[in-house]
């Protein structure tokens, strides 16, 4: 069997990679784990040390792991410029505190001496998706290392060019080469590695099929898992919103990533009131947005990742607009090469829609109305996910209650879209997933929490 990659921007093979056999599967398991009890004894100072040299080697081969993910996954380079530094700025976050979120912490009791200390679990298994091919990765490896576990990466077939340069570019910041590994399977071998006796954990970000997949066959074998899945976030615009910077940020978030993203921004439930005006200002600024060759410097918008993905989502908007929904921009597939969609929103969505349901994984806003605050929150919850929202307001303290108390997610923000920060923890709740990634939560997933007590 063969991983192939597809430019989606032209629709032309880029490379043909032959998947690794059982065999080598099952050596590169052994020899993780024999790495992983050698790293666990290692001192912080090295792990840090390596990390900071892969931060360097990122920043380094900045536009060439750009120019990667704008060829394989259509990523835009300015957007691949700013992802891979997002990564260097996650290593270097753990080399500096990962000592710190796992020193051990003294208990008073009746013993003599009790604390609780984190000692590694050994090797981590991550599948990963296609659409942030370094951010997912290094948001996972950068603690994982950090915390002494070894690393087994399953990428998505499509960005197998990206897994490899990644594989090379940690051990080239100096990480033994058994520690972290590219697995070159496919989707259906998933479940028998995460069976092999060498694996300890899995952590996955993807489709809530694919969650249920691998959290079934991790409950099957009683191994700790960790869930990113999809998302359908509502940010909630209030009658006190400043319009003009809502739309702009909704916007952004909207199209980032070529709408590719489990946290942008996907519903917008808006108060009647300003719901007109803040239509008009979407609009716009969704129109103004440019789509074109990603490898090209000014586009906003490149292709999306693959042809299906591109289809299914223009079915949803159809199905969407049979359902009462009214097309205000784009909706119709663009002659020519390449996977392309254009910006596109709709309104008048209502439950019973794809726009309202489900997860539109592309550069589709659909606007929600609302009577007031309290039916825009409850439009807001109405959802399988809880990923993120957003709600803005003129009121700070109004909406850091909202965020606060009101709205289901892992992670919401005010005033701005929703995003993923090294600093703080980042997961979801509903079919959104479980688990937390990032931050001293997301070092802390994947250690023993080992009680100590000295009589």
């Amino acid at each position: 069997m063969a991983l192939e990659t597809v430019n989606p921007a032209t629709g032309e093979l880029v490379h043909r990679y032959d998947e690794h056999d059982d065999e080598a599967v099952g050596r590169m398991l052994a020899e993780a784990a024999c790495a992983a009890a050698g790293w666990r004894r290692s001192a912080f100072a090295e792990r840090a040390a390596g990390l900071t040299r892969a931060a360097g080697l990122l920043e380094a081969r900045r536009e060439e792991l750009a120019r990667l993910m704008a060829i394989e996954m259509g990523k835009p380079l300015a957007q691949g410029r700013s992802e891979v530094d997002k990564c260097a700025s996650v290593c270097r976050y753990y080399a500096s505190e990962g000592q710190r979120f796992l020193s051990p912490e003294d208990i008073p009791t009746d013993a003599a001496h009790s604390f609780f200390t984190f000692q590694p679990l050994g090797v981590v298994l991550a599948v990963m998706p296609w659409n942030f091919p370094f951010w997912q990765v290094f948001r996972f490896a950068a603690p994982a290392l950090m915390a002494g576990n070894a690393g087994l990466l399953k990428h998505a077939s499509n960005v197998t060019g990206c897994a490899l340069a990644i594989e090379e570019l940690v051990h080239a910041a100096g990480f033994p080469l058994p520690l972290f590994r590219t697995l070159r399977i496919g989707s259906s071998r998933v479940a028998r590695v995460i069976e092999s006796p060498y694996v300890q954990a899995v952590t996955l970000t993807g489709s809530t099929p694919a969650g249920r997949s691998v959290a079934a066959t991790a409950g099957g074998v009683l191994k700790k898992v960790v869930l990113e899945l999809g998302g359908s976030d509502a940010y909630v615009i209030l009658e006190d919103a400043d319009l003009e910077a809502a739309a702009e940020a909704c916007a952004f978030s909207r199209l980032l990533n070529g709408g590719q993203s489990c946290i942008a921004a996907k519903r917008f439930v808006v108060v009647e009131s300003v719901r007109a005006r803040f239509e008009e200002l979407l609009v716009e600024r969704m129109r103004a947005r440019r789509m074109g060759d990603p490898l090209q410097d000014g586009i906003d918008l490149g292709p999306q990742a693959r042809h299906e993905l591109r289809d299914e989502l223009h079915q949803q908007v159809e199905r969407s607009l049979r359902g009462g929904a009214r097309l205000l921009l784009g909706g119709v597939l663009p002659d020519g090469p390449g996977a392309f969609y254009p910006p596109t929103v709709l309104s008048h969505v209502a439950k019973g829609q794809p726009a309202y349901d489900e997860e539109t994984f592309g550069p589709v806003a659909a606007i929600i109305a609302a009577r007031d605050e309290q039916d825009a929150l409850r439009i807001a919850n109405d959802s399988i996910f809880g990923l993120g929202a957003a709600v803005f307001t003129s009121d700070l303290v109004r909406g850091e209650r909202l965020a606060a108390e009101e709205l289901e997610a892992g992670s919401c923000f005010v005033n701005t879209f929703v995003r993923s920060d090294p600093r703080l923890p980042f997961g979801g709740i509903k079919e959104s997933g479980f688990g937390r990634e990032l931050g001293l939560f997301g070092i802390r997933e994947f250690v023993n929490i080992k009680t100590v007590y000295v009589k």
